[in-house]
């Protein structure tokens, strides 16, 4: 066994766009309740509670400070560090700064992006009880998500042999496919969706980091070796962090690595990457619409309609996406959400 407890370590580093306007750089999505009254946030740290985990390390921009705090105090969650990142430099630097922060050399990371759902979080501790032995052997391990579609907004796991039971050697990652390739993978079989989840040691990682990245390790160790700590919260240096190249920890470290492993796992897995992704999770009322806020709904089916504040009322449409937040409301048809992209740098402009 590993010698301490499964640190959860949540990566709450992102902007969350792709919802806007209820989500945005000052808010992204992580602090909003948007499945249920909880927060994202709230939601992932919730999910990694009990007697075989540690308290969380959560890494978060150094602008949302407070609000990591209040919403964790707010659900009954002490945090072991809350790391404030100086500047974004992606996945790998950042579980870099966490596995240097964990109580334990020899302690599991548990990585989870702090703003995706899992519906079926029985299925994901059986996945990780299934993953532990090979995670105390000294694997890397990833947990696939059964694919339903042909998704090309994800990357893709090719699972190898089963070395364990429900645990399978990683045949090779596959980038963000084209439809056919999507297509052909799906009916094949063999591959997964790559969620972004994690299980590994510390010390595991970081001689990954050491053989495969070492100047990230470099400016990771300096910047926690200079940072300045107020209670539970680490503020490593912003020079020694800001010099880290940027990269995820897909090509950093798991696509390089040899001892990489894939627990193939069902668990009602969602990104919330888009309005149209939230829609198609959310509970719907008998015409197909998904509503919270101040709504009046006649006529109307298959919508989606959110407002924190003025009254949406909608009359006789159908398949449309209307969320209002502040000053600012969105409009737009379901199946076109992933455009609010372009809505964005139009406003920049």
């Amino acid at each position: 066994m590993t010698g301490g407890m499964i640190v959860p370590v949540i990566l709450s580093g992102g902007s969350g766009t792709r919802l806007w306007p209820m989500s945005r750089p000052e808010r992204p999505k992580q602090f909003l309740p948007l499945t249920a009254d909880d927060t994202m946030l709230q939601l992932t740290a919730r999910r990694a509670r009990g007697e075989r985990f540690g308290a969380p390390i959560v890494v978060a921009n150094a602008s949302h400070a407070e609000m990591v705090e209040t919403q964790l105090e707010a659900a009954g969650i002490a945090a072991e560090a809350v790391i404030l990142e100086p500047a974004a430099r992606n996945t790998a630097p950042a579980i870099a700064l966490a596995a240097l922060a964990a109580p334990k050399p020899d302690d599991a990371l548990l990585v989870m992006p702090s703003d995706h759902v899992i519906a079926d979080v029985d299925a994901f501790h059986a996945a990780i009880t299934a993953a532990l032995p090979l995670v105390n052997d000294g694997w890397l391990v990833t947990f696939g998500i059964e694919p339903d579609a042909p998704e090309t907004g994800y990357g893709w796991i090719q699972t190898g042999d089963e070395i364990a039971p429900g645990v399978h050697r990683v045949a090779r990652f596959v980038e963000k496919p084209p439809r056919d390739r999507a297509e052909a993978m799906l009916a094949a079989g063999g591959h997964a969706w790559n969620g972004g989840i994690f299980l590994f040691r510390a010390d595991i990682f970081l001689g990954a980091l050491a053989s495969h990245a070492p100047e990230m390790l470099r400016c990771a160790q300096r910047a926690m070796d200079a940072a300045t700590r107020e209670g539970t919260r680490i503020l490593p240096d912003a020079e020694a962090f800001g010099a880290s190249p940027a990269d995820s920890i897909d090509y950093a470290v798991m696509e390089k690595a040899d001892r990489v492993a894939v627990v193939p796992v069902a668990m009602g897995w969602s990104d919330v990457g888009s309005w149209d992704a939230l829609h198609a999770i959310s509970e719907r009322d008998g015409d197909g619409n998904c509503h919270r806020g101040e709504v009046i709904a006649l006529d109307t089916s298959n919508c989606l309609l959110r407002s924190d504040g003025v009254r949406i009322a909608a009359v006789g449409v159908s398949d449309l996406v209307v969320v209002a937040s502040g000053n600012d409301v969105l409009i737009l048809p379901r199946g076109r959400s992933q455009e609010i992209k372009k809505l964005i740098e139009a406003m920049k402009r």
